[in-house]
């Protein structure tokens, strides 16, 4: 699948979408989205939640996994916040650092506006043999 496949293929996640998560580039093995944090993505202290943080490097680690062609679950995940983030806008950045037929592993960074380093994210596939292309929604193949 081209990068451009890849990228309408994940326009389909309805949670990513329901954030505010806007898909900025793919590549393969790579990925980098954009979430604006807006007072929805606020915890009670104030700051961004850790979940919304977590949803946009997830939302990267998706697809960055999936950008080969075949289908790749998430096996594990962990995430570092190393610094809050108030409203405004956070960029996460996919790298794939490993990769062979069964397993990849990717290594996502967000940051604010500032390019503060706001969270490491590191996570683990399993790499499945069904092709993506298989999972597309109807007439979408094109």
């Amino acid at each position: 699948m081209s990068p451009d496949q890849i990228q309408q293929f994940f326009r389909n996640d309805r949670f990513a979408e329901h954030v505010g998560i806007e898909l900025l580039d793919v590549g393969p093995g790579r990925a980098r989205a954009r979430l604006e944090i807006e007072d929805r993505h606020l915890n009670a202290v104030g700051v961004a939640h850790g979940a919304a943080i977590f949803s946009l490097a997830d939302l990267v680690f998706a697809v960055a996994s999936n950008s080969h062609g075949s289908v790749a679950l998430g096996v594990n995940v962990s995430v570092s916040f190393l610094k809050s983030a108030g409203r405004g806008p956070l960029v996460a950045k996919a790298e794939e650092v490993s990769i062979n037929p069964k397993l990849a592993t990717y290594l996502i960074r967000v940051t604010d506006a500032s390019e503060h380093l706001i969270a490491l994210f590191q996570g683990t596939v399993y790499r499945k043999k069904d092709p993506l292309a298989d999972h597309l929604p109807s007439g979408a193949e094109g």
